[in-house]
């Protein structure tokens, strides 16, 4: 790579960092407001709040990365030829191709990280918040027993606690169980418990107690003397059973091979095939937008007047392509079709911009540029 070439890798990379920091710090934000409730309610600590959103940041570099890799090639080329600096390189004997180089290089290397974060590090990021959302979760529900008072957990079972201790523990406490109406309602006085969080929800331990129930039918009440029980509580979609993984939690290899004896991963099966083959296009945006941007402002003469008008066209350009990918990608879900259209929005813009910009299109570009002067001759002429 000669020095201009890593001058303009160099200069690429630092706007591509710059962008991608800011419209991070403005997900920061937005996230940080999403998860500010819950912490707030659960007591939890700032650590736990940071971890949280970092947590949720990897799934958006997909869409913010392409986005800043494109801004910042736009941004370069735009300045340098205001700086009439493309007419110098130009003038020098550099060609289009050579000159888009470190920018087609960069897009590349930035599918590749993209490829291992969509694989790989943003489902695992994605997998862990939502294990420490429920931790946080298991201690909002913890704090929400107040001492002294009968507490209605959910609809059917109320816990009473004499104290809580600093530890976490707590002391003296009835609980009443009437949920499952098939049985007797329950009572269990107990000397210590605590609130845990497993991997099938959340549970009251007790320890030291006695459980009691009156059967109605034949006048008897039934007495068991533990010294561990454990209550299921619910969680706040009032459920108890262990929650299914989503597609988008899921690694690549997980995607390929879903568990088919799960009731849940027979009946998203297909949603698991279009997740898979979304994480394999996504990365290919990136040199895609970024060979929009590389033809805008390379390809056609260079006007005083400023690059104003390519740059909208560009902008435009990559909008219209990042909204189609997600209709394309919405249509999918239902039909074989969808997928197919997500390969053509990709593969097609981005092998026509690898083939216009190189050498091999220098004589397409000069039959299309005669063309638009032809074009442009005539609507003057009128």
């Amino acid at each position: 790579m000669s020095i201009l070439n890593r001058y303009l890798f160099w200069q690429l990379l630092s706007i591509t960092v710059i962008v991608t920091l800011t419209l991070t710090g403005v997900i920061f934000l937005s996230q940080s407001l999403k998860f500010l409730e819950l912490i707030i309610e659960s007591g939890a600590s700032g650590g736990i709040f940071i971890q949280l959103i970092l947590l949720a940041l990897p799934r958006f570099f997909e869409i913010i990365i392409p986005i800043a890799l494109s801004v910042a090639v736009l941004f370069l080329y735009n300045r340098m030829t205001s700086d009439s600096e493309l007419v110098v390189m130009r003038s020098l004997g550099f060609s289009p191709g050579s000159i888009a180089r470190p920018a087609i290089i960069l897009s590349l290397l930035t599918s590749i990280l993209l490829m291992f974060m969509t694989t790989w590090a943003g489902p695992t990021a994605l997998a862990k918040m939502q294990r420490l959302r429920k931790d946080v979760k298991a201690e909002y529900s913890s704090l929400i027993f107040r001492e002294g008072v009968f507490n209605s957990v959910a609809k059917g079972i109320t816990i009473y606690i004499r104290q809580r201790n600093e530890d976490g523990s707590m002391s003296g406490l009835l609980i009443h169980d009437a949920r499952n109406k098939a049985e007797p309602a329950s009572t269990i006085s107990a000397k210590s418990g605590m609130i845990v969080s497993t991997e099938t929800g959340q549970q009251v331990l007790v320890f030291d107690g006695v459980r009691q129930s009156f059967n109605a039918s034949s006048k008897a009440l039934n007495k068991l003397e533990f010294n561990r029980y454990s209550i299921d509580i619910p969680n706040d979609e009032n459920a108890v059973n262990d929650r299914w993984i989503e597609p988008d939690e899921r690694n690549f290899m997980q995607l390929l091979n879903p568990d088919l004896s799960d009731k849940d991963d027979l009946r998203h099966k297909r949603e698991f095939m279009v997740e898979a083959h979304r994480r394999l296009i996504s990365p290919l945006l990136a040199p895609c937008f970024t060979l929009i941007a590389l033809c805008a402002m390379l390809l056609g003469p260079v006007s005083r007047r400023g690059m104003g008008h390519r740059v909208v066209g560009a902008t435009l350009s990559v909008i219209i392509l990042q909204s189609l990918y997600l209709v394309f990608f919405n249509i999918a879900k239902d039909h074989n079709f969808g997928i197919v259209l997500l390969y053509c929005i990709t593969l097609l813009p981005l092998s026509f911009g690898l083939f216009i910009i190189s050498r091999f299109g220098e004589d397409f570009r000069s039959k299309m540029l005669r063309k638009a002067g032809e074009l442009s001759a005539q609507g003057a002429g009128l």
